[in-house]
């Protein structure tokens, strides 16, 4: 399996917990050039949270 992270060049949302006692991570990058990342569960709900309000289908119009 090739790397997940996203990139400028293929944006997108990428999750990861590797199992039930290790922590979340998180990291994001919008073709708009916004990225963001995250560690924690909490925070990762967080940076999930704000990528389906502003990136991702809600910033390109549902499209």
């Amino acid at each position: 399996m090739g790397d997940l992270t996203p990139t400028q060049a293929s944006p997108g949302l990428h999750i990861s917990k590797p199992s039930p006692d290790a922590p979340a991570t998180g990291s994001a990058v919008c073709h708009c050039g916004a990225s963001a990342s995250a560690t924690g569960d909490a925070q990762v709900q967080g940076l999930v949270q704000g990528w389906e309000a502003n990136h991702g289908a809600a910033h390109r119009g549902g499209k």
